[in-house]
Order: C-alpha cells, then sequence, then structure tokens
C-alpha cells in the first residue's frame, strides 16, 4: 500500500497543532491579563487600607503628644483612658510591669521608668539623673535592689525646681542637690537630710543606696588592685 501526499497530510497537521497552539496561547494571554487585572485590584485595595491606616495612625499620634503635652493634673479623664489604650509603650510597660509581680515602676529599667513618668503624666524624677546615675539605677533594679533604687528616685526627686539653688539643711550645712555628687557619704550626710518621713520610709531607702554604694566602691577598689 502506497501512502500518497504525506507532506500534505504532515503540513495540514502542522497547521492544525499551530492554530491549537495559537488558540492556547490566546487563552492564556486572556488569563494573565484577567490576573493582572485582579492583582492590580487587590494591590489597589491594600494601598488605600495602608494610606487609611497612616491616616489613622498619624491622628493617634497627635491626639496622644496633645495629652502628653499637659501636666497630669490638667488631663481628664478621657485622656486617661485614650493613652492606656493608644499608646502601644505604655501598655506594653504596663504589661510588663503586671507580669512581674513586683510593686510600682520596680521591674523597669531607668528608659522605661522615664517614658511611664513622662506619658502618664507623673512626677518624672527619673529625667533628674545623670546618664551615669541612670545607669546604676538599672544595675540596682536587676540585682534587685529596688529599696537602693528607690533611694536613687529620691535624690531626682530633690533636684526638681531646684535650678542651681542652695538648699539649707536642719544642721546648718548648705548645698546644692542637682550638681552634688552621688556617693555613700553625700547620701547619708546632705540628701538624706532634705526629707522628713515619720515613717522612716525614706531613711531605709537612703541608706540602702548609702550601703550599695560602699559595697560598690570596695568591689571597685579590689578589682582595681588585683
Amino acid at each position: 500500500m502506497i501512502i500518497q501526499g504525506l507532506n500534505n497530510v504532515m503540513a495540514a497537521y502542522g497547521a492544525a497543532t499551530r492554530t491549537a497552539a495559537t488558540r492556547q496561547t490566546s487563552t492564556g494571554n486572556t488569563a494573565n491579563n484577567a490576573d493582572q487585572v485582579s492583582i492590580s485590584n487587590e494591590a489597589f485595595a491594600l494601598l488605600s487600607k495602608s494610606q487609611a491606616s497612616n491616616t489613622q495612625d498619624a491622628a493617634i499620634k497627635q491626639r496622644l503628644a496633645e495629652i502628653k503635652a499637659k501636666p497630669g493634673v490638667e488631663r481628664t479623664e478621657a485622656d486617661t483612658e485614650y493613652l492606656v489604650k493608644n499608646d502601644k509603650r505604655f501598655i506594653e510597660l504596663q504589661e510588663k510591669m503586671k507580669a512581674s509581680g513586683l510593686d510600682g515602676f520596680d521591674s523597669l529599667t531607668a528608659d522605661e521608668v522615664d517614658y511611664m513618668q513622662k506619658a502618664g503624666g507623673f512626677v518624672n524624677t527619673m529625667s533628674y539623673l545623670s546618664t551615669g546615675e541612670k545607669a546604676l539605677y538599672d544595675e540596682m533594679v536587676a540585682k534587685g535592689n529596688h529599696e537602693a533604687a528607690h533611694g536613687l528616685m529620691l535624690v531626682g526627686m530633690s533636684r526638681i525646681g531646684m535650678g542651681g539653688q542652695q538648699v539649707t539643711l536642719p544642721n546648718g550645712k548648705t548645698f546644692d542637690p542637682t550638681s552634688t555628687e552621688v556617693t555613700a557619704d553625700n547620701i547619708r550626710n546632705l540628701f538624706k537630710l532634705m526629707f522628713v518621713d515619720p515613717s522612716d520610709q525614706t531613711d531605709r531607702q537612703f541608706d540602702a543606696l548609702a550601703a550599695y554604694l560602699d559595697t560598690r566602691s570596695v568591689s571597685s577598689n579590689a578589682t582595681q588592685t588585683a
């Protein structure tokens, strides 16, 4: 049996294959176009959502800034509620405090206490401590010596509103709390005498701070000698 016109058959088959391929490509292109439109719409939706979120974030930041600019005594209950619900770092630090089981700010670093005092409208004692004194505070907190840390906070409190003024103590001595170095002797003989506390709590805190500074000084001297 002789098969004739094989070339014609192959040509016809090739043409049919090319036609089918063309149809598939066209269909694929259409699908791709549809995908592109779909992706573009999704991207637009995401962009719109992002812009709305940015606008909302900006409004929240502005409102928080307005609240924090007010002294604590001038803040309304609504101000406090807004701060507690929307200040992310304030919320995180509150959760840290609760989780620690410790009183007040005892679980926080100097930087964290500073933030909480400013954001919450509390008396900002931490802002009156030097960088080195804040590092000392962190050191004492890390070692669990909270009484000593409270004593250092009292040093910050003693400096509030002083502006370089001299303080006259009951024993007649005078000194400037803002420029006086925090040493064991200065804590016992100067800073401690600025406070009158019938409960003796401030005395205990200053004594704890002075004792810690004594120990720290001895350890430092021993290290240098070695």
